[in-house]
């Protein structure tokens, strides 16, 4: 009985034991549990943002003219250098003018006619008008006279067009150039007979001074920025949007700006796009029509963008965009986003996160949602 009573003591001392150990450390866990893990964070800011957009283009001469000849003959010179510049109403060709001069000629003589027969009609008809009075010819005299006077004068008239013509016909002999540009090769010589209106253009000119680029804009892109603009989103300034940067085909940029002129109406049913046409100064005629280039254009200004840095955005197992934030008590609280582009090294954010969120960025492998943090600013962040 005594040995009973001793194992009995026994076992209720370790049981005691055990439990004041267990009491011991059953608040030791608990505040390991709840300690605070350190995370570097990045306060984010709303500001004003112009957005751009890289397009495609090629470069599209201003103008050009496909020089042909109005009238038929024999070429007697070209009176320009191949690969000059030439300037609007400069003579380039001289077709031979002999035939023209000759037909002036014979105008002239038929307008100096015309006006004699005026002269001896018209007395005819004073004559005769005054021999009716005095009943010394008859109506019908007086009628021939006055429609010979008539007549007469409409001759006058129809040498006066045939000499007009005939001048014409000689200046269009002398081949000029409708705008001012660079010319290219000659496609005929001295010698070689020309006809009005040919299919073979002579030479043709080129203005490469201002100068096109073609940019094509897929149409669900342009649908979104009216849609943005007309909600209230972009705030659209017509000085800004107008400015458009170019990169040449090795990647350097133009050195000057150029201006956005306008957009089609329709969509190419074929590309599912639009074209924007820019214009460009090209003094050192660095663009030559056909080059590909590609331009930044000027979206609008979004007044209160927010900018996420890269790094502390991830995707979920969906492939949605998600990020970890600070949340009032301290804790990690998990956001889905929406994004629109990146900007930089930053992504621009367009729903899940607001000004003044604090965006965990340093120690994102070491948290949990729901885990509490201790957040401290991250040194090595940048906001733009």
């Amino acid at each position: 009985m005594q040995r009973s009573r001793v194992v009995l003591f026994t076992v209720t001392a370790l049981a005691s034991v055990v439990a004041l150990s267990g009491c011991d450390q059953s608040p030791q866990v608990s505040q390991q549990a709840k300690q605070a893990i350190p995370v570097g964070v990045i306060t984010l800011k709303s500001q004003p943002l112009t957005l751009t957009k890289e397009l495609p283009g090629r470069v599209t001469a201003s103008q050009v003219a496909e020089i042909r000849p109005q009238v038929n003959g024999i070429i007697q010179s070209r009176l320009f250098t191949q690969g000059a510049e030439v300037k609007k109403g400069q003579a380039l060709y001289q077709i031979d003018p002999s035939t023209f001069e000759a037909q002036v000629a014979t105008s002239k003589a038929a307008i100096t006619k015309a006006q004699a027969s005026i002269a001896n009609a018209k007395a005819k008809s004073e004559r005769y008008d005054e021999l009716l009075k005095i009943k010394a010819v008859s109506q019908q005299d007086f009628d021939e006279a006055d429609a010979s006077y008539k007549g007469a004068q409409a001759d006058l008239l129809t040498a006066q067009a045939q000499l007009k013509t005939a001048q014409i016909n000689l200046e269009y002999s002398k081949v000029k150039s409708p705008i001012s540009g660079q010319i290219g090769k000659s496609n005929v010589t001295a010698g070689a007979l020309v006809s009005a209106n040919q299919a073979t253009a002579l030479a043709t000119v080129t203005q490469l001074d201002p100068i096109y680029v073609d940019l094509t804009q897929s149409s669900s892109e342009l649908t979104r920025l009216k849609k943005a603009i007309a909600n209230g989103e972009l705030n659209k300034d017509l000085a800004i949007h107008s400015a458009v940067e170019l990169k040449m085909e090795d990647g350097s940029v133009y050195q000057h700006k150029g201006t956005l002129q306008f957009s089609e109406v329709t969509v190419d049913p074929s590309t599912g796009s639009v074209t924007l046409r820019a214009e460009f100064p090209n003094p050192e005629k660095l663009l030559l029509p056909g080059m590909y280039v590609r331009a930044v254009i000027v979206e609008g200004v979004k007044a209160n963008a927010i900018l996420a840095p890269q790094r502390g955005i991830s995707r979920n197992t969906k492939g949605e965009p998600t990020a970890m934030v600070v949340s009032k008590d301290n804790t990690v609280e998990p956001r889905v986003l929406k994004t629109d582009r990146t900007v930089g090294a930053n992504w621009l954010i367009t729903d899940g996160l607001n000004d003044g969120d604090k965006l965990i960025v340093e120690g994102l492998q070491k948290i949990a949602p729901g885990a509490p943090v201790n957040a401290v600013p991250a040194e090595t962040a940048k906001t733009q």
